[in-house]
C-alpha cells in the first residue's frame, strides 16, 4: 500500500465523535456534515472496485488521494481491517459474509446515510439490509450486488453446461477452479438443496451437523478435480487465459475481463440457482480520514459512478437511477445486469451472510463460521 499521510487536526476532532455500540438503537453522535478532506483515503477493496476511471475524478474533485489494497476474500478483508490496531485503512468494500463480523467485532463504526445524497435512490432492500443495518443503525452504505456464476470456455466445454454438477464431475478433473474461500461451502449446500432434498436444506448458510457434513463431503470429493483454488479474481483470469482451467465458479468481472482479452468464455446462473454478494462500504472504527471516506461513499453512490463500476465489473448498482447511465456506457447493460429488474429478482439470490449457530428456527444447532473455516482447511488438505 502506498504511504499514508498524517492525520489533519480536523480529522482528529471528527474521529472523536461518539460511535454507538453494535446493536444500539440510537444513532446519536453521528456527524451531521462532511468536513474538509484530509488529503488521503486508504481502501480495502475487491479488484475492480477502485478503478482509475472514477478514482482520478474523485481525487481531482476532493483532493483525497486514494490508496488501494485489493483483497481476495472476505477473511482477508476482516484481517486487514483489524491489522495495525484497526487504523491502517479507512473503508472496506465488505460483502455480507464479512460485514457482521466487522460490526460485532467493533471494527467499523455507524454512519449517517443522510450525508449520502443518492441514498434515497437506492433499491429498497439495500437501504437497510440485515447485513449492514442493526436495529436501525447503519454500519455502512450499500454499493453493488450480483450473483456468483458458473464460468466456462465455450470452445472447449461441450455441451454447454446448465448445472453446477460439472464442478463435481470427475470427467472434468484438472479443468476446474473455484474460490479459496470458506463461504464456498454455501455453494455446495445450494447444489445439495436442489439435488438432495432429503437433507432438508432451506438456507445454504444455516446448516445443521448433518447438512454441513454432506456439503463438506461434496467439497472433499471435488478437491482432486480442482486445478487451483483462486484467491484473487486475477488468478482465475490467468488460469482461463493460459488454458489451465476451462470451468470455474466465478464473478461477472472475470467474464468481462476475459472477453476483452478475446478468450471465448460464457457465464450463467445454473438451474439450481446461485449464491451472491451484496457489498457495503464500511467505515473503520478508527479511521484517520473520515471526511474523505464520507466523500468517497457519496461519490461512488452517484448514478454515473455506480454505472461505471457496474459495467466494468459486471454487477448491479444499488442506485436505481444508474440504469440510464449504464446505457450510455454500454447499450443493453442495464437489462444485462438486471438493473431494471423487479425486487423479486434480487430476492431469489442467496446472498452471502456470516453463518452463526442460530438456525433461525429457534434452534442453536447450526454450524458457525469458525466451523466453516476449520472445515475449509480440511477440504483443501
Amino acid at each position: 500500500m502506498r504511504n499514508r499521510r498524517l492525520l489533519a487536526a480536523l480529522a482528529v476532532c471528527l474521529v472523536a465523535l461518539a460511535i454507538p455500540a453494535a446493536g444500539s438503537s440510537k444513532s446519536t453522535g453521528l456527524p451531521t456534515a462532511i468536513g474538509a478532506g484530509e488529503g488521503s483515503l486508504n481502501l480495502v477493496a475487491w479488484e475492480g472496485y477502485a478503478e482509475d476511471q472514477w478514482v482520478k475524478p474523485f481525487t481531482a474533485a476532493t483532493s483525497c488521494k486514494v490508496n488501494r489494497k485489493y483483497a481476495g476474500s472476505s477473511d482477508e478483508m476482516v484481517s486487514l481491517m483489524r491489522s495495525g490496531g484497526g487504523s491502517q485503512y479507512d473503508l472496506v468494500s465488505a460483502s455480507g459474509d464479512a460485514s457482521l463480523r466487522l460490526i460485532y467485532g467493533k471494527n467499523v463504526q455507524a454512519v449517517n446515510p443522510a450525508l449520502i445524497p443518492d441514498f434515497k435512490n437506492f433499491i429498497e432492500p439495500l437501504k437497510s439490509p440485515p447485513h449492514n443495518t442493526i436495529k436501525g443503525v447503519h454500519y455502512g452504505i450499500s454499493l453493488q450486488w450480483g450473483p456468483n456464476t458458473l464460468l466456462y470456455n465455450s470452445a472447449k466445454v461441450k455441451p454447454a453446461p446448465t448445472s453446477w454438477a460439472v464442478l463435481y464431475d470427475a470427467r472434468n478433473k484438472g479443468k476446474i477452479t473455484v474460490p479459496d474461500n470458506p463461504i464456498q461451502i454455501a455453494d455446495a449446500a445450494l447444489y445439495l438443496m436442489a439435488t438432495q432434498k432429503s437433507l432438508g436444506i432451506t438456507d445454504p448458510y444455516e446448516l445443521n451437523a448433518a447438512q454441513f457434513k454432506a456439503a463438506v463431503a461434496l467439497l472433499k470429493k471435488q478437491k482432486p478435480l480442482v486445478k487451483k483454488y483462486w484467491a484473487l479474481a486475477s488468478d482465475e483470469i490467468d488460469l482461463f487465459k493460459n488454458g489451465d482451467a476451462t470451468l470455474g465458479a466465478s464473478w461477472p468481472y472475470q467474464t468481462n475481463t476475459l472477453k476483452a482479452a478475446k478468450v471465448p468464455v460464457v457465464d450463467l446462473i445454473p438451474v439450481e440457482g446461485a449464491t451472491g454478494w451484496a457489498d457495503t462500504w464500511m467505515l473503520s472504527a478508527k479511521s484517520k480520514h473520515p471526511n474523505c471516506a464520507y466523500k468517497w461513499m457519496a461519490w461512488v453512490s452517484t448514478p454515473k459512478v455506480q454505472a461505471q463500476q457496474a459495467v466494468f465489473f459486471g454487477e448491479t448498482p444499488a442506485n436505481t437511477l444508474a440504469c440510464k447511465e449504464m446505457e450510455k456506457i454500454a447499450k443493453g447493460s442495464c437489462a444485462q445486469y438486471h438493473a431494471d429488474a423487479p425486487v423479486s429478482y434480487f430476492n431469489q439470490i442467496k446472498f452471502w451472510k456470516t453463518p452463526v449457530a442460530d438456525c433461525g428456527n429457534g434452534k442453536q444447532d447450526c454450524k458457525d463460521y469458525s466451523a466453516w473455516q476449520q472445515a475449509w482447511t480440511e477440504v483443501k488438505g
